[in-house]
């Protein structure tokens, strides 16, 4: 399919696709880069779309960059990326994954998107962070003292710990469309039932599925999920 490569404020992104009106931000999830929205952006083009990705702090080109991929830095990016898209297309959706979901939750409340698509979103950091100090045998006490500690899982922070409580999602887009693996580890089945209720999502839970929905079944479950959510409903 057609693709161009370039770079938005130093951003390096990729527009997949032919040229159309519509377009969909992709936001990827952690360890991921733009070049995997490859899969998405075939059937994005298939139902007229145009699929803007590009790679978060620390990931894909930017793998050795100092500049942090939190939250802070997550939601300038995203800010980046939207207005380069909202100024090139008449119409703007948003496809994004795991911790691109809540990047998103943290930064377009604001912004009008025609179609937003949430795969395995994590909707309640708190819980994730919460839940990753008692695998990790750390209080809140020590983090606060420490600042910084390094786990199996990954760095937990007490700045990012503070922001998340400070900032639980509170407004959202009805037009949501949720792709949940009810085996998910990162997000539990309540945090993400609650979301969808409080903001009309249309929840898809598939019996099964773990987090990454990487296991040989799940390939067909997302492309059908992705071919429904991608058609007329709004």
């Amino acid at each position: 399919m057609e693709k161009e490569v370039f770079k938005i404020n130093e951003i390096p992104a990729m527009i997949w696709g032919k040229k159309s009106e519509k377009v969909f931000i992709h936001v990827h999830g952690k360890m991921s880069r733009k070049e995997y929205a490859e899969n998405f952006a075939r059937l994005a083009e298939e139902a007229g779309y145009q699929t803007l990705s590009f790679d978060l702090p620390q990931h894909g080109e930017r793998t050795d960059s100092e500049y942090r991929c939190d939250v802070w830095n997550g939601k300038r990016d995203l800010n980046l990326i939207a207005d380069y898209a909202y100024g090139h297309w008449k119409s703007v959706s948003l496809f994004a994954c795991s911790l691109g979901a809540y990047f998103s939750l943290q930064t377009y409340t604001d912004r009008p998107f025609e179609k937003t698509m949430f795969q395995s979103p994590i909707v309640d950091m708190r819980w994730l962070v919460e839940h990753m100090m008692l695998w990790s045998e750390v209080n809140e006490e020590m983090l606060k003292v420490q600042k910084e500690i390094e786990t199996s899982i990954d760095v937990l922070r007490w700045d990012y710990y503070c922001y998340i409580k400070e900032h639980p999602i509170r407004k959202w887009h009805k037009n949501t469309a949720i792709l949940y693996g009810d085996l998910d580890d990162l997000q539990d089945k309540s945090c993400i039932t609650e979301f969808a209720e409080k903001f009309g999502a249309n929840l898809t839970i598939s019996e099964g599925s773990k987090h990454p929905f990487m296991e040989e079944r799940d390939f067909s479950i997302v492309e059908k999920w992705m071919k429904e959510s991608l058609g007329d409903r709004k």
